[in-house]
């Protein structure tokens, strides 16, 4: 079951201006930074609130490291701007394999890891109304990594 949208992630040019945009503009700090070679991102995790469930809320900043990424590939067609929506599980394999059977496109056959050791998938954006959509079932993060 779906618990929480635990990040929206938005795709930008210059990951630094756009941390400092969300820290002067809104008072955001950076959780988490990281770059993901199997993506190709740089990335920074500004978190937003815990929730009930014992996840966090965050805003996912993404720079594309290399031409052929799939967010370089997406700000060259769209710009900067929101990228996709992510919502938590406890479970991303059961809950992936229950929307799949739902007729819904899962991108990855089995779940990658993602931002602080999470393991992820992503739905087909054209099943989901136009939104690229991530399940994301978090890894227990005890204390900020920068």
């Amino acid at each position: 079951m779906l618990t929480r949208i635990d990040h929206i992630g938005i795709a930008c040019h210059d990951l630094d201006a756009t941390v400092e945009f969300y820290r002067t503009t809104y008072g955001f700090e950076v959780f988490h930074t990281e770059v993901n070679e199997e993506q190709g991102v740089r990335e920074a995790m500004l978190k937003i609130n815990d929730t009930s469930d014992g996840g966090s809320s965050y805003l996912q900043l993404l720079e594309p490291t290399r031409e052929d990424s799939t967010v370089a590939k997406w700000l060259a067609k769209n710009g900067e701007g929101v990228h996709h929506i992510a919502f938590g599980t406890a479970d991303v394999d059961g809950d992936a394999a229950s929307i799949k059977d739902k007729g819904v496109r899962v991108l990855y056959e089995e779940p990658r890891r993602g931002s602080m050791g999470s393991r992820i998938t992503f739905l087909h954006p054209k099943d989901c109304h136009g939104v690229l959509t991530e399940l994301v079932t978090s890894a227990a993060v005890e204390s900020p990594e920068h």
